[in-house]
């Protein structure tokens, strides 16, 4: 029942956002920190943009699968769960593109000219 409360808030949210034009793309992972998704899966934050990949996901796993409704585990935490992994990896995503924009400019824009 939280778990539809809390979707209930998100698409008014985003409703009202996109009225006022204030934020017109709202992620998934929308008011969960990077700190509060770190502490759900009990990983260290990433660093430079940087994350032991294979720590994360067997975390996630394991807490997914205790987690599994048909087991007596709670949806609402799975949604937790896969939203924190969802919010880690789009920090280490972004983190990795803005290094790969700095690298670029860095080395100067050399577009390939095809003749």
């Amino acid at each position: 029942m939280e778990a539809w409360r809390q979707a209930q808030a998100t698409q008014k949210y985003a409703k009202a956002t996109a009225a006022t034009g204030t934020n017109t793309t709202l992620k998934a992972h929308a008011g969960l920190t990077l700190d509060e998704a770190c502490r759900i899966l009990n990983v260290k934050p990433p660093q430079n943009g940087v994350m032991d990949e294979a720590m994360l996901m067997e975390r996630f796993k394991k807490l997914f699968d205790v987690n599994e409704p048909g087991k007596g585990g709670s949806f609402y935490l799975q949604s937790k769960i896969l939203r924190a992994r969802e919010r880690i990896e789009s920090e280490v995503r972004e983190a990795g593109e803005k290094a790969r924009r700095a690298e670029e400019l860095e080395k100067g824009w050399k577009p390939k000219v095809y003749k």
